[in-house]
């Protein structure tokens, strides 16, 4: 039995269909994969210029850390190490504040961190005022460096 033009046209259209609806999940899939996760968390360079408004003294810093127990400790720990009580809870460990990569980033790249957020941490924009934010940047610079 032969096949006419018209009966091949709709064969080779209905294959075209079916791998462009395979190719455009697959392009969906990818789309919407938050693949920014496995990737360091870089802020962005206008975020690295900013400058800590608060001054880091002994206020700001013991303010800071008030700040920092309520709202950091259950996942950073009370050293800042990643290890808090409920650290093991997350799908991501927390950052240890004590390495010194951490501790090399700008003081503006974290409080933008610590305002916009990323799974699994929260964002802090409306929990916390922009003076807490840098407090709570003031008491972190302060704890043990470990190389």
């Amino acid at each position: 039995m032969k096949k006419t033009i018209k009966q091949i046209s709709k064969m080779k259209l209905s294959h075209f269909i079916v791998i462009g609806t395979i190719a455009g999940a697959i392009i969906l899939l990818f789309a919407f994969t938050p693949m920014q996760q496995s990737k360091e968390w870089t802020a962005p360079a206008t975020a690295n210029m900013m400058k800590n408004s608060v001054a880091s003294n002994v206020q700001s810093i013991a303010a800071g850390k008030v700040i920092y127990t309520k709202n950091c400790y259950d996942c950073h720990g009370k050293k800042g190490k990643g290890d808090g009580p409920k650290s093991g809870d997350l799908d991501k460990s927390p950052k240890d504040f004590t390495k010194e990569q951490f501790q090399k980033q700008t003081d503006g790249s974290l409080f933008w961190k610590i305002t916009e957020g990323r799974k699994p941490m929260a964002s802090f924009k409306k929990d916390l005022s922009e003076e807490q934010r840098w407090q709570v940047i003031n008491y972190v610079r302060t704890l043990e460096i470990k190389k």
